[in-house]
């Protein structure tokens, strides 16, 4: 297992971490899975054995269930892990401040939080959502004195825009509080939406990127092909949307590729998806989660797999997002002084 510094800190993370949506298997959640407290003690086994550091969950999931679960399976051995977990969304009576990033909800749900985990701190704390009413000064002091309190020891983002970033980042410096170390993003061969803005900004700003559903919610696993019937079983089949498909042929496209590739080293399709993904820049782990052991197996091999170039460039050619504006203007009239940032975009472009 590989550690990579977490942006621009000095916590290292395993290059996976383990994801626990399916823990708990409640409400809307049951549809990606309904793992149980002896399974879930067996996963964390594994992954503490294949050397993950870090157990990824939010309040939302399951209903506070997921938190507790993760709470229980790592009772007497807190040490060995680091925890993280996320805020945002509504979690008790539903009421007009029981939602958002305002001080009111952040303290509250952190401290709930805390005890569905049965810890006194949480190492990485997520701002699960953009939060478009509460003034970013007003989340980031919230934030700081939650570290400053020992609460949280990191602050992160999820599905923030790269405005929604940088505007957080400016105020987290003008106002001398704490600065995001990462960003959790969608991204995959499957969409790759955050090379325009994402991904420059990791590599720009020190925000490092953990990426949810590198696997696509299951799409690059292998077991959606072309001209065949949908899986059974799977979190499609119980309408599960995210993550949306624009393009289904060049989804096909590229699970054919996998495939090949895959069967050229004697791996799963879902093991090569997962080690291109740890070939890109800016990203600093991928959250992976299973509804079987045998999955999680799988998708752990992959902190081992290593793509030679002419792997990666093939999966990089066939899944290459469109330059928008104003990209192809600059490629066409700035190429000569690009910085590593806007590489992340413009550059297999250039060839």
């Amino acid at each position: 297992m590989e550690y990579r510094l977490l942006g621009h800190s000095g916590l290292k993370v395993s290059s996976l971490i383990l994801g626990t949506m399916t823990f708990g298997g409640q409400g809307s959640f049951a549809k990606v899975g309904n793992t149980r407290i002896e399974d879930a003690r067996r996963q964390v086994d594994m992954c503490l054995d294949a050397g993950v550091n870090m157990l990824d969950t939010a309040d939302i999931y399951s209903d506070g269930m997921s938190e507790e679960i993760v709470g229980q399976v790592i009772a007497g051995r807190r040490d060995k892990l680091l925890l993280a977990t996320k805020a945002r969304f509504p979690m008790r009576e539903k009421g007009p401040n029981d939602r958002g990033l305002s001080r009111q909800h952040l303290v509250r749900a952190c401290e709930d939080s805390l005890k569905r985990l049965g810890t006194d701190h949480i190492d990485l704390y997520w701002c699960h959502e953009w939060d478009g009413q509460t003034p970013v000064e007003e989340i980031l002091r919230a934030l700081d004195d939650l570290v400053r309190s020992g609460k949280i020891g990191y602050v992160g983002v999820s599905n923030f825009s790269g405005w929604h970033m940088m505007k957080m980042l400016a105020a987290a410096k003008a106002e001398g509080l704490v600065r995001p170390v990462a960003q959790q993003i969608y991204y995959s061969l499957q969409a790759r939406d955050a090379e325009y803005e994402l991904l420059p900004i990791a590599v720009d700003q020190g925000i490092g990127a953990v990426i949810w559903s590198p696997l696509a919610g299951g799409l690059l696993s292998g077991k959606y092909r072309r001209g065949k019937p949908e899986p059974e079983g799977t979190r499609r089949a119980a309408q599960w949307q995210e993550p949306p498909v624009r393009d289904i042929e060049q989804l096909y496209d590229v699970v054919e590729k996998l495939v090949e590739i895959a069967a050229a080293k004697n791996v799963s399709p879902a093991q090569v998806a997962l080690a291109w993904l740890l070939t890109r820049p800016g990203v600093a782990s991928l959250v992976i989660g299973a509804r079987t052991e045998a999955q999680l197996d799988d998708n752990l091999r992959a902190a081992e797999l290593v793509l030679d170039p002419g792997e990666v460039a093939a999966l990089e050619d066939i899944s290459r997002p469109p330059l928008l504006y104003p990209y192809w203007h600059q490629k066409a009239t700035a190429s000569d002084r690009l910085s590593p940032a806007d590489l992340v975009i413009i550059g297999p472009h250039l060839d």
